[in-house]
């Protein structure tokens, strides 16, 4: 079957089961579960009522119980025996991990790429939004800001390899540092430091996603309040810094903790332009080195990067619930 052909066919078949279900799925619920007919008429329908919303949420929810809940149970329950799966050896790939150095140069990259991505793709895309807002050409500015996001993490690596190259007349590092009268060097092997210059191509593409969710955050600060503060004598700084951005602190958290999401399972960066070498391994990318020799390990890296999630994600849930009250 052609590929063509057969996506045709699943987005078919997947549009036309999801309408057979709800049209199903209600008139059964209608005619034979609670029909409207009889003394009980007016109850049934307050029953069926009850139930329809949850005849559309089955689906959602056995996909996620099927494609995440299950996973996980059984990803932690893999973590706990050998690379063969045959011997059970409780927490030992645990202390496995925590033993190797490598893994913890990889969990300390990780958090260097916590601690700087998130604060430096948000305070950029907060600033950007703000400066551009002044121009009469501000929105030719953002889309040019915002065009990374288009490109994939593989692709925009590729575009920075270019910037890093050793050879002076490509790279542009090392074009300057030509100019200058110093010698070459590859940046990606410059230990510590080449963990900054990764961690510069996702603040790149992130700054755009930024910008563009509190651009429209800054437009929804009411006026009233900017105008009060101009008659008592603020300047612009302390406009921006006392006005707007405590108004919208609930959006900055928000955008902030997205990345931080985006960043703990960031994987292409590292691989395309390092493998991890060279002191940059992370841990999406050390469990891509055990995944295909030792499942126990590599489940086991999983399992700890999404306990490192998890605290961020809860405190996000924690903060939405806090703006809709």
């Amino acid at each position: 079957m052609s590929p063509l052909l057969q996506g045709i066919l699943t987005v078919i078949i997947g549009v036309g089961g999801c309408i057979g279900y709800f049209w199903a799925s209600n008139l059964v619920l209608d005619r034979v579960i609670f029909p409207a007919k009889g003394q009980d008429a007016g109850r049934n329908i307050n029953r069926a009522n009850a139930v329809r919303p949850w005849l559309f949420l089955l689906p959602a929810l056995a996909a996620l119980g099927l494609y995440l809940v299950y996973p996980v149970f059984g990803s932690f329950y893999r973590s706990l025996f050998n690379r063969s799966g045959d011997e059970f050896v409780a927490l030992g790939n645990y202390g496995a991990l925590f033993a190797d150095s490598e893994f913890r140069t990889a969990l300390f990259n990780n958090f260097l790429w916590v601690l700087f991505v998130p604060a430096a793709a948000t305070f950029l895309g907060l600033l950007v939004a703000q400066l551009t807002d002044r121009l009469s050409w501000g929105n030719i500015a953002k889309s040019l800001i915002f065009m990374p996001m288009a490109i994939s993490f593989v692709g925009a690596s590729l575009i920075w390899k270019f910037v890093y190259a050793v050879d002076p007349e490509i790279g542009i590092i090392n074009a300057i540092r030509d100019t200058l009268g110093l010698s070459a060097l590859d940046p990606l092997q410059v230990g510590f430091w080449n963990n900054f210059f990764l961690m510069v191509i996702l603040i790149w593409i992130q700054t755009g996603f930024a910008m563009v969710i509190l651009s429209a955050a800054l437009r929804g600060i009411p006026e009233e309040t900017i105008e009060a503060a101009i008659i008592d004598g603020a300047n612009p700084v302390q406009i921006f810094f006392k006005i707007k951005v405590p108004q919208i602190m609930g959006t900055i958290v928000v955008v902030w903790t997205t990345i931080t999401i985006l960043v703990l399972k960031v994987f292409d960066i590292v691989y395309t332009m390092t493998g991890g070498n060279f002191g940059t391994q992370i841990l999406p990318s050390y469990m891509m080195e055990y995944m295909f020799r030792d499942d126990g390990r590599a489940t086991a890296v999983a399992f700890v990067i999404m306990l490192i999630v998890l605290p961020v994600m809860v405190w996000n849930i924690a903060q939405a619930r806090k703006e809709m009250r």
